[in-house]
């Protein structure tokens, strides 16, 4: 639910094999607002709306579409950031092979504070080091 707003943007950007440009990159980066728009007048038991917005924000402010930073970020969307990110990174997409779950935990260990929430990343690497979890 957290990439309905990409409803809107064409599917050759987002089955594009090679680099994006600049001009498509802004027009993906709209889609958290669209997503927020669709569904910010649906009741939810959780901030989905805000939700949806705001997961592609950083801790550092370098994020979008707000350039949020911190706890001005909900936590339910530090969460889905860190998540999303693991499971794109461990995927193949059509311009790169899956990276692996490694290479996916390493990136939020090293973004970690920066780009995303300490906590959240401490209990993603808890979830898959020390529990055992698994992407299906």
């Amino acid at each position: 639910m957290h990439d309905i707003g990409k409803i809107r943007v064409p599917d050759e950007l987002l089955c594009k094999p090679t680099r994006l440009t600049q001009a498509e990159f802004n027009l993906i980066k709209t889609h958290p607002d669209v997503g927020f728009d669709i569904v910010k007048g649906i009741h939810f038991p959780w901030p989905v709306a805000t939700m949806i917005q705001q997961y592609h924000e950083r801790m550092d402010g370098s994020g979008y579409p707000q350039g949020l930073k911190g706890t001005d970020i909900v936590l339910e969307a530090r969460i889905l950031a860190v998540a999303d990110t693991v499971e794109a990174m461990a995927s193949h997409r059509p311009y790169r092979p899956g990276l692996g779950i490694d290479a996916a935990l390493a990136e939020i260990e090293h973004k970690n504070g920066q780009w995303f929430d300490t906590e959240v990343v401490q209990a993603c690497l808890r979830l898959f080091r020390e529990q055992g979890y698994r992407l299906a």
